[in-house]
């Protein structure tokens, strides 16, 4: 069956899940698919989500993941699949830790290493929240991205009209909007827009896809620059990502980021990922290139 060109929620959803199963071709190799419509550079999003998916295939149920660590090599392209490559380093009493190098025509494009944890009990503390209006109310990116088109180049006006599987709901002014700069703070409300199967190990995915999001912007907030303006070339270099709790995909999850620091044409970024109630379920840091598009003069 052809899908319209219009595909529902459900069928965003079902997109993104396909994307995720990522299929075992023996040996500890695994394919991951291409995206329907993508066109040029796949998003980094993707290539930790399917490559964290092809390193659970390996692992026993009760050992989910507890972190990962994935350096981007190449930018990849949406013409053709991934291929997944897993080593299994180490398998212990508690934890397990498995090495995966993604590739596309037989060059590496992301290399990551994660590790496995079976569920244990120990001392507990979590840093707080912030204090942010909640998701009700507030105008979601596919709401802006209409609103404020005109301010784009008409190349990013598709793009930009894309409907996605994920709904971001920003908290506060973003600098691609009003040009304005703004401290280097982001937090932003997402979730997926229909409802997941009860799998743990979607729900992780859809957070490691979705992770890649909102967190490299953060770093250009204080100098009023944007990738969809022309300003500036951007690429995730790095990414980390941990697992501290559980947690639905398809319900409400604050993305609190902060940039520290950005120099030398990249920026850092970290964030903090909590449920709607407060309970901080996922850490995430990345350094990515900010490079000016064109020459700058740097003030004193």
């Amino acid at each position: 069956m052809i899908e319209s060109e219009n595909p529902t929620k459900q069928q965003l959803v079902q997109r993104l899940l396909d994307l995720l199963n990522v299929k075992d071709q023996g040996g500890d190799r695994f394919q991951g698919s291409r995206k329907i419509g993508g066109v040029g550079r796949v998003f980094g999003g993707q290539v930790i989500g399917q490559a964290l998916a092809s390193a659970e295939l390996t692992v026993p149920d009760d050992r989910p993941v507890h972190s990962l660590h994935a350096y981007f090599l190449r930018g990849g392209s949406e013409d053709h699949e991934i291929d997944f490559k897993v080593e299994r380093d180490f398998d212990g009493g508690s934890f397990s830790n498995r090495r995966v190098v993604a590739s596309q025509l037989g060059k590496p494009i992301l290399n990551m290493a994660t590790s496995f944890h079976k569920r244990e009990t120990g001392f507990t503390h979590a840093a707080p929240m912030p204090t942010v209006p909640g998701p009700e109310g507030l105008a979601n990116e596919a709401e802006l991205r209409r609103q404020h088109i005109d301010k784009l180049p008409p190349k990013h006006h598709a793009f930009a009209r894309q409907p996605r599987p994920i709904e971001l709901r920003p908290v506060g002014p973003r600098s691609w909007i009003d040009g304005q700069p703004h401290e280097p703070v982001a937090n932003t409300w997402f979730r997926c827009v229909a409802t997941l199967p009860d799998d743990p190990r979607i729900h992780r995915a859809v957070l490691a896809y979705a992770s890649d999001m909102m967190l490299l912007g953060t770093a250009t907030q204080p100098h009023a620059v944007s990738v969809m303006n022309g300003e500036l070339i951007a690429a995730s270099l790095d990414h980390a990502l941990w697992f501290h709790d559980d947690f639905r995909a398809d319900e409400w999850l604050l993305y609190a980021c902060d940039s520290p620091w950005a120099g030398r044409a990249r920026g850092f970024n970290r964030g903090s990922i909590y449920t709607a109630d407060g309970k901080l379920v996922a850490s995430v840091t990345q350094e990515g290139l900010i490079r000016p598009s064109r020459p700058i003069t740097l003030t004193s």
